[in-house]
């Protein structure tokens, strides 16, 4: 049996230009569902994290939401999630992200902005500082996250990644192979958790 059994999606609270975005977070949805995988992610309902959620609800998938109370009104349209079995709404972006990380076995970068990039970038900073190994999966959607691995490859041919090791994104261009990409990752580790609580 898997020791991977929740997955942390971070994605665009907005759509995005081109639909096969928002089609790609449903369909990662609705994989998520199939696997038996619980969704965590940051509890909106519009945009890409909106999609990625109704459609793993639809499916009869598990989903854990977790947003700061002064998102509900940007990041959730109706004030509040509708179909998720948890939902946690907390006091500040440092506890939403704490408690994404501390529940999921695995993280998820779909398409998205600043927020996205400055989420994923710091579980791939705990990675390097060795605090867990857990799979992180870039959804390498049409292409959208080159200019991410073209900066990655630079910083380490630069000599600024000095534990490469220790931060191994995986780019996955197709929905259909994240899952198997996360699964085949191997074990998922907690790290120290010690360290991590004075992040």
């Amino acid at each position: 049996m898997s020791s991977i059994q929740s997955v942390c999606v971070y994605c665009g609270s907005s759509t995005g230009r081109s639909p096969i975005y928002i089609e790609s977070g449903e369909a990662l949805g609705t994989a998520l569902a199939a696997a038996g995988l619980r969704l965590i992610y940051g509890g909106g309902t519009r945009g890409i994290m909106g999609a990625v959620s109704a459609a793993a609800v639809a499916a009869g998938g598990k989903v854990t939401g977790i947003i700061p109370t002064f998102l509900l009104s940007k990041e959730a349209k109706d004030g509040t999630p509708s179909g998720l079995d948890e939902l946690h709404v907390v006091d500040t972006m440092h506890v939403r992200k704490h408690m994404m990380f501390e529940q999921s076995d695995a993280f998820v970068a779909l398409p998205g902005g600043i927020g996205t990039v400055e989420e994923i970038i710091e579980i791939m900073t705990w990675g390097q500082l060795g605090q867990h190994r857990k799979p992180m999966i870039f959804a390498n959607i049409d292409g959208f996250w080159e200019p991410m691995r073209a900066l990655i490859d630079h910083m380490t041919a630069e000599g600024f990644i000095h534990s490469a090791h220790q931060v191994r994104p995986i780019f996955v261009d197709k929905v259909e192979d994240i899952i198997p990409a996360i699964l085949a990752a191997g074990n998922a580790s907690e790290g120290d958790e010690a360290v991590i609580e004075k992040m």
